[in-house]
């Protein structure tokens, strides 16, 4: 099986589920088969079940590492929502360490209701990829399978995930995009009263 934890640039994660709703030109999993001290992000046949996370998560040294765990790996977590649901409730409980979870945002779409609420009940960081500033070069960059619904979706996720008072949220964009999509995306961000994290895109 792959790892479902790993260990990358002293930061824990936790990676869950290969499936994903988009298709992104600069996603990471496109360039090879792993992140980090993991052997594999690749899973075969089957998705890890909550028995399989919890026991990776047992079988860790926690000891070193004192800052978030961070659900983020070769797919969207939210598309296993109830293991993430049930493994986020685990670590509050047998570690007691801050949660971040890196997501498209559409989890909503994936699940069929509305999630930030529950989410924001879970976590202490959500980073909410934004990638673009229109629904158009959105769906250009990212291909979601949802279509053109999807930026809106993830828009709403955003600013519901906000109303949260106990959890930070953030949106990032990768510095594959030209500067002036950058700078749209900052005014975005600006007007809708959350941070904007440049990432730096990594082969």
């Amino acid at each position: 099986m792959a790892d479902i934890l790993y260990t990358f640039e002293n930061s824990v994660y936790l990676n869950i589920t290969n499936t994903c709703p988009c298709k992104c030109k600069f996603c990471i999993r496109n360039n090879g088969d792993s992140v980090g001290d993991a052997s594999t992000l690749w899973f075969e046949g089957h998705a890890p079940s909550f028995d399989e996370i919890k026991s990776a998560i047992d079988a860790f040294d926690f000891s070193d590492y004192k800052g978030e765990i961070i659900f983020c790996g070769y797919g969207e977590p939210t598309a296993a929502y109830k293991n993430f649901v049930m493994t986020c409730s685990y670590i509050k409980e047998k570690l007691g360490l801050p949660i971040r979870l890196n997501t498209n945002g559409l989890s909503d779409l994936l699940n069929g209701k509305p999630t930030a609420e529950e989410i924001c009940s879970l976590v202490d960081t959500v980073s909410i990829s934004l990638n673009q500033h229109t629904a158009e070069k959105y769906n250009e960059l990212c291909v979601p399978a949802f279509g053109e619904k999807a930026f809106d979706a993830m828009l709403k996720f955003a600013k519901e995930c906000k109303t949260c008072d106990n959890v930070k949220v953030v949106l990032s964009v990768v510095d594959v995009i030209p500067a002036e999509d950058i700078e749209e995306c900052k005014k975005l961000a600006d007007e809708m009263g959350i941070p904007l994290r440049v990432r730096k895109y990594t082969d």
